[in-house]
C-alpha cells in the first residue's frame, strides 16, 4: 500500500506542472532581471523633475538652454522632443522644416541613448540640443523615463514651451512648420472631434483664441489584447492604483500641453506600478500604456484621444509598424498619410527607413512644405 505512495506523489507533481506554468506568473513576482533603472538614475530623474515642478528664477540656466526667452515677451512655442538611439537620419529634412521659421516659435531637444554615440553635427538645427540622457531598452520603462526627461528639460529650459511633440528618429513632417503651428494654436476647426462652440466661445474664436488647448494623445480602451497587456506584470500587480477598467493603450508619440507635461512629471503613484518588470515581454510596452492611462485617469476631458503621428500597423513584424522604403515615397504617399478621421490632417508620420531621405527631400518644397 505504502510502496505506491512515491509513485502517486510523482504522478500528481507531473500533472501539476502545466498548471504551475499557467498560473504561477499570475501570482509570483517576475523571475527575469529587473527593469534596468538604477537607484542612481531614478534619483537623478527625481532631482530633474523637482527642478521642473519648482522653478527657481535665480537658478542658472541649464547647459542645454538655448533661445530661452521670458514667457511675457515671447510667443507660445512648440517643443520638439526627439527620442533616439541612432543618428537622426532625417535631420536634413527637419532642417528644411525649420529653415523658414522664426526661431522664437520652437525649441528642439534630443534624448540620445549614450551607448549609441549619436552625433549632432554643427550647422544643423540639432546641434547642442542634447539633454541629460540615460540608457534605453525596448519594451521597458526606460522609455517612459527618457520621455519624462525630455519633458522636464523642455519645461526648465523655456517657460514659453506650450506644446510638447514627442518624435523618434524615424518620424518625418507631413506639413510646413507654419501649418503645424497654426493648427495647434489658432485653428478652431483642426480638431474634428471638438464640439461646436457656443456664443461665448465664438467671440473668443473671432479674436483668434482657443478656449482650452488639448493634448493630442491616442487613448484606446478596447483592444483584443488589452487584458494580456494589463496582466503582463501579474494578475493583480497594477492594483489598486490602476484597475483594469482604467487601463489604456496608445501610441508613444504624442503632443502634450504644458499642463499635461506637468501632470506627467508630478506623478509618482502610477510610475511605481508601470516600472515593475513584466513576465510577458511580448505584451509589455510600458511607453504605450503609461501615458494614455495616466492622462485618461487624470484629465479625460483634456485629451483628444487620438495622435497626430500617422503609423501603419498593418503587416506588423515583431511589434514594429510598417517601414516605408524609398520606392514607396511619392506625393501620393504623403497625401495619403495626411488623411485622418479625427483631425484635418496628420502632422507627422513614421516609420521611414533612413534611405528614404533623398526622395523625401525631393518632395520637400513641392509637396511636403507647400502649405
Amino acid at each position: 500500500m505504502f510502496s505506491s505512495t512515491p509513485f502517486l506523489v510523482s504522478f500528481f507533481l507531473f500533472l501539476s506542472l502545466p498548471l504551475l506554468f499557467l498560473l504561477g506568473p499570475r501570482f509570483l513576482p517576475p523571475s527575469h532581471p529587473t527593469v534596468p533603472i538604477s537607484p542612481a538614475d531614478e534619483l537623478d530623474d527625481q532631482i530633474l523633475f523637482s527642478r521642473a515642478l519648482n522653478p527657481n528664477p535665480n537658478r542658472p540656466k541649464p547647459t542645454f538652454s538655448h533661445l530661452a526667452l521670458d514667457s511675457k515677451s515671447s510667443k507660445p512655442k512648440i517643443a520638439f522632443l526627439f527620442l533616439t538611439n541612432t543618428d537622426l537620419h532625417f535631420a536634413p529634412l527637419w532642417s528644411c522644416f525649420f529653415s523658414k521659421t522664426n526661431p522664437n516659435l520652437y525649441n528642439i531637444y534630443v534624448h540620445a541613448d549614450p551607448s549609441a554615440n549619436v552625433t549632432l553635427p554643427p550647422g544643423t538645427v540639432f546641434h547642442n540640443r542634447l539633454v541629460p540622457s540615460k540608457r534605453t531598452y525596448r519594451a521597458s520603462a526606460t522609455l517612459i523615463s527618457a520621455t519624462r526627461r525630455l519633458l522636464a528639460s523642455a519645461i526648465i529650459d523655456d517657460p514659453a514651451n506650450m506644446f510638447f511633440a514627442v518624435l523618434s528618429q524615424y518620424c518625418v513632417p507631413l506639413h510646413s512648420f507654419r501649418y503645424v503651428y497654426h493648427s495647434l494654436f489658432f485653428s478652431t476647426t483642426f480638431d474634428l472631434t471638438r464640439p461646436a462652440a457656443d456664443s461665448d466661445d465664438a467671440e473668443l474664436t473671432r479674436m483668434g483664441l482657443k478656449i482650452r488647448y488639448k493634448s493630442f494623445i491616442e487613448i484606446i480602451s478596447k483592444s483584443t489584447n488589452l487584458w494580456k497587456r494589463y496582466s503582463a506584470r501579474g494578475r493583480f500587480a497594477m492594483m489598486p492604483e490602476v484597475p483594469f477598467d482604467q487601463f489604456r493603450v496608445g501610441s508613444q508619440f504624442f503632443l502634450l500641453t504644458r499642463h499635461h507635461a506637468l501632470v506627467v512629471l508630478k506623478d509618482r503613484a502610477l510610475w511605481r506600478k508601470f516600472r515593475v518588470p513584466c513576465y510577458r515581454e511580448d505584451e509589455c510596452y510600458p511607453e504605450e500604456h503609461y501615458f494614455p492611462t495616466l492622462l485618461s485617469m487624470a484629465d479625460p476631458e483634456g485629451v483628444t484621444r487620438y495622435t497626430l503621428t500617422r503609423v501603419n500597423w498593418t503587416g506588423t513584424v515583431n511589434g514594429h509598424p510598417q517601414t516605408y522604403r524609398p520606392g514607396e515615397v511619392s506625393a501620393e504617399l504623403i497625401y495619403r498619410l495626411r488623411k485622418s478621421n479625427f483631425s484635418e490632417s496628420y502632422l507627422f508620420a513614421r516609420k521611414f527607413s533612413p534611405d528614404c531621405l533623398k526622395p523625401l527631400l525631393d518632395l520637400a518644397d513641392k509637396v511636403i512644405f507647400r502649405d
